[in-house]
């Protein structure tokens, strides 16, 4: 089947190439929408000119997809609050660091830090005056005060705070996350300073939220241990927060963490149950529009419910699309469909393009729709059971192969056991589902039996067990795998022409397959033995000192870290996993580093440091040296002055105001990041 001979999906994959260059890009809104109505008007011409002489024109097809691309980009633009003068943005550029009285109302509930709750708000008012925008908040934890509720208006004066970015190379971009979520700013608060604002507007998200905390509360009054409602929350609700970390790690490690994530399998679970109960009202008169009208408004009922998240919402539109055309008897082709649903999600949601989970979700079901028939065909079981469960196998590798190159590039670990927990769990998944949705029903009515929910709580805490009994196999846990976008680029070309060789056997797919080998072969050889660039980093850790070596793929590193900070730290495995290093070497701190022909002085608590024999470039204040600044400053007069994070905040502040004073350089780690010498 070629796939391009489809006109919608050209018009998707017009759509992300404009969404791609108007992220990437800075094309201002008026120059996108000038070059959007441009092309529109060429495309109206040339339809009417070869509508009028009868002949078909190679020039509409292109403008057409021009048009698209252009739409793409100015789709970027027009979701992008901050073009429009209304936002916030525009009144906190004018006065920074200046405290404002701020109206906002609760928009999400997010997982609470270690020190925070946080939240996504809507600003509404600064100052009386009316804005918008998304921003987060921060409020100090009190075990005394309840979560805010979603919908919920506040006022209070504080600052914008803008947000930080990665201390340290290859960190995770917290800032860039929250940029692709229209999010710029943070606010830091204390429950002290918020004062109730009065606000009658109801949001679907405030409504969404208070069906979930009614389920919630009729739950609780059930014995439903943490992991268990926090299990049912995630399958039925949408909603992970509630999940501990050592479960959601044990899920990721047995390459179960799907099914915590609503997606098309839950979704399509759920349209078969209901396809079941609203059957008798085929009978009816216009029994079968009725009955599609019903699926998609519950569908869309339940999306509400689950939050809107990228899968949640990439399933529920294309199993619409699916109930819709075969209501109304049209044939439907499921690459057409999937493209729709990409379709009418990027024009609503365009930085969903960005997000991981939107395209795992989406690679997972083009595997399956394009390999899974392939695999089925290769055996026919004599019995319900084996054929039940090889379906379910060559599911799962089919998924698997859509989305490995992708996950090794996002998370950089392999679960090789990743079809144990999937063919024991996903056949008996239906049947949880089913249950979970009368567990809720029968509970909100209060006539839930107690030995149905303890029975349903023993399945669900069965299931995290064996999950958890999954992920102890570390032997069959493959981590730290060093994967770059040219290795996710590659990949995909291997897969996808080994596959076309094994449908369709020639010459042409077999020179494509070793063409693909050679060119995967030569990124790889290349990846391995190409030489990253050799530096020195002073990384920034709070209350510790971390320094690293790179030279020729090779780190030795330099920490005083404790035990139980050591193993939990990541700030080297992260760079080493992103820059391909291999060889790492533990080594003591130096008091000077010969980095070519650059030196650094390192000075720590002892505050002991030789001025006679040589003046050094850079000079390395680490655990809070009692030294008179000034003094070695005329003494061994450097050119730059570094203090990590190990040092108190006091000293760095002194040392940052005499730095001033001197027209010195100085760099905090704990404000501008890592210091890095390349060499």
């Amino acid at each position: 089947m070629q796939l391009l001979n489809f006109t919608i999906i050209k018009l998707t994959l017009c759509l992300i190439t404009g969404i791609t260059i108007g992220y990437l890009t800075n094309i201002s809104l008026n120059v996108s929408f000038c070059l959007t109505a441009s092309l529109l008007a060429i495309l109206f011409v040339i339809f009417l000119i070869a509508r009028n002489q009868f002949i078909k024109s190679n020039w509409f097809g292109t403008t057409a997809f021009g048009l698209m691309i252009a739409i793409g980009v100015l789709t970027i633009n027009l979701h992008n609050q901050k073009n429009f003068s209304s936002h916030y943005t525009h009144q906190v550029s004018k006065q920074k660091d200046t405290p404002k009285t701020i109206t906002f109302r609760i928009r999400e509930v997010l997982k609470s830090g270690n020190f925070y709750d946080k939240y996504i708000i809507d600003v509404l008012k600064i100052n009386d005056k009316v804005s918008k925008g998304k921003s987060l908040l921060n409020i100090q934890k009190d075990t005394l005060q309840k979560t805010l509720k979603v919908d919920a208006t506040f006022i209070s004066k504080t600052v914008f705070k803008n947000l930080a970015s990665p201390l340290n190379p290859n960190q995770f971009d917290y800032k860039s996350y929250l940029d692709k979520k229209y999010i710029y700013h943070q606010l830091f608060i204390n429950n002290q300073s918020l004062l109730n604002g009065k606000s009658d507007t109801h949001t679907l998200f405030g409504l969404a939220s208070t069906i979930r905390q009614y389920i919630n509360k009729k739950l609780k009054l059930y014995r439903f241990k943490p992991n268990e409602l926090a299990i049912i929350n995630a399958l039925l609700l949408g909603q992970k927060q509630d999940i501990s970390k050592k479960v959601y790690t044990s899920y990721t490690n047995a390459g179960a963490v799907h099914i915590l994530a609503v997606s098309g399998l839950h979704v399509g679970i759920i349209l078969i149950i209901l396809s079941l109960i609203f059957k008798p009202i085929e009978g009816l008169k216009y029994g079968k529009f009725i009955k599609t009208t019903l699926l998609v408004v519950f569908l869309w009922c339940f999306a509400l419910i689950a939050g809107f998240s990228p899968s949640v919402t990439r399933s529920v539109t294309m199993f619409s699309i699916i109930t819709i055309a075969l209501n109304l008897k049209r044939p439907t082709n499921i690459y057409n469909t999937l493209a729709i649903s990409m379709f009418v999600i990027l024009l609503f949601k365009p930085l969903f393009l960005f997000d991981v989970g939107f395209q795992l979700s989406y690679l997972a079901v083009f595997a399956i729709i394009t390999v899974d028939p392939f695999l089925y065909k290769k055996w026919k079981p004599k019995y319900w059971i084996t054929d039940k469960l090889w379906h379910t196998f060559t599911i799962t590798i089919s998924a698997q192969l859509g989305i490995i190159p992708i996950s090794l590039f996002y998370f950089h670990q392999f679960p090789s056991l990743f079809f144990i927990s999937n063919l024991v769990i996903i056949p008996f998944l239906g049947i949880i589902l089913g249950l979970g949705i009368l567990i809720i029903l029968l509970s909100i009515f209060n006539i839930l039996p107690e030995f149905i929910a303890n029975i349903y709580g023993g399945i669900i805490s069965l299931m995290n067990a064996f999950v958890n009994w999954v992920s102890n196999q570390e032997f069959f846990l493959f981590k730290d795998i060093s994967f770059s976008l040219v290795h996710v680029l590659v990949s995909y070309l291997l897969i996808i022409s080994f596959f076309r060789l094994l449908i369709k056997r020639n010459y042409s797919t077999l020179k494509l397959f070793l063409v693909a080998i050679l060119i995967t072969q030569i990124a790889f050889v290349f990846k391995n033995y190409s030489k990253h660039s050799n530096e020195f980093i002073v990384f920034h850790k709070s209350r510790y000192s971390l320094l690293g070596n790179t030279s020729h793929n090779k780190i030795t590193v330099a920490n005083d870290f404790d035990s139980l900070t050591k193993v939990k730290d990541n700030i080297i495995k992260n760079y080493t996993i992103e820059n391909h290093i291999t060889h790492i070497k533990d080594g003591l701190f130096q008091s000077v580093y010969q980095i070519n022909d650059k030196r650094l002085l390192v000075i720590d608590s002892l505050g002991i440091y030789n001025i006679k024999s040589f003046k050094p470039d850079y000079v390395l204040l680490r655990q809070s040296p009692k030294i008179n600044l000034n003094r070695l400053i005329d003494s061994i007069k450097p050119k730059y002055i570094i203090a990590d994070g190990s040092n108190y905040k006091s000293y760095i502040e002194r040392w940052l105001t005499i730095c001033k004073k001197r027209k010195l350089p100085f760099h905090q780690t704990s404000k501008k990041g890592a210091f890095i010498i390349k060499y």
